[in-house]
């Protein structure tokens, strides 16, 4: 296939495209960051752990970065509070867990949420070259997320958070959510790429045999962009807008 020159060479042997949603369609993962924030200060708070040092609050970059950005809410509800050295019960962990989602719900449908314009006008080049495009997330919002962006239609497929739990999909690093989401495009692994923010994300892709692993860097800041690349990422861009050829789409 001849792909248009509205793409950049990178996809010349991509046959499909798998998207993670916050942080890659949508600017949502700093409303999950501030989320999470709240709920595990107000934890800290009401129960702070012996060392002072494991009392300081959540870093809603850096502890969101690199322990619960793209895996599930147990999974990174209990791997935050393991960081902070909590043996935490798993009834302990569901409860932070689903304090979170209560203040995500209610920041989301308090303030809506945007697609980024770069992301939106490669899916949109992608679907014009016949390359068929799927969203993938570990949260059960993403369908919502898509829609209230005005992006759901823009993806063939959507494998979510909800979806996964059905299937009994493991999270991220392992890759069985971003294999879904390409088997249901008709596509093998090697032949399609993954575009994420996160760590477990661009594990995820290179875990499961992924042709391109493309890592989003909104950051830009300290070794972000090669922490992404240390863990799987083939390239990293601050914008998915960098992956179009220059021309106009």
């Amino acid at each position: 296939m001849e792909h248009p020159s509205a793409l950049a060479p990178q996809w010349n042997d991509v046959r499909a495209v798998v998207f993670d949603t916050d942080g890659v369609i949508t600017d949502s993962a700093k409303v999950h960051a501030a989320a999470w924030k709240e709920a595990f200060d107000a934890y800290l708070r009401a129960h702070p752990p012996a060392d002072p040092e494991q009392r300081r609050p959540f870093d809603a970059r850096d502890d969101y970065l690199r322990h619960v950005d793209g895996k599930s809410r147990l999974d990174g509800a209990a791997a935050f509070l393991a960081s902070r050295r909590i043996d935490a019960p798993d009834e302990t962990v569901r409860e932070v867990a689903a304090d979170k989602e209560r203040l995500f719900t209610e920041r989301l449908r308090a303030h809506g949420i945007e697609a980024y314009p770069g992301t939106v006008r490669l899916v949109r080049a992608l679907r014009r070259a016949g390359i068929p495009v799927a969203a993938a997330s570990a949260s059960r919002h993403a369908g919502e997320l898509l829609t209230r962006a005005g992006v759901r239609d823009l993806f063939d497929v959507l494998v979510d958070g909800g979806e996964a739990a059905r299937l009994g999909l493991p999270g991220k690093p392992k890759p069985d959510l971003f294999l879904t989401a390409a088997d249901r495009l008709g596509v093998p692994a090697d032949r399609a790429a993954v575009v994420e923010d996160a760590v477990a994300g661009v594990e995820a892709g290179r875990n499961g045999g992924f042709a391109l692993v493309v890592g989003v860097d909104r950051t830009a800041a300290g070794d972000s962009a090669g922490r992404l690349r240390r863990h799987g990422a083939d390239l990293v861009v601050t914008d998915l807008a960098e992956l179009l050829s220059g021309e106009s789409t």
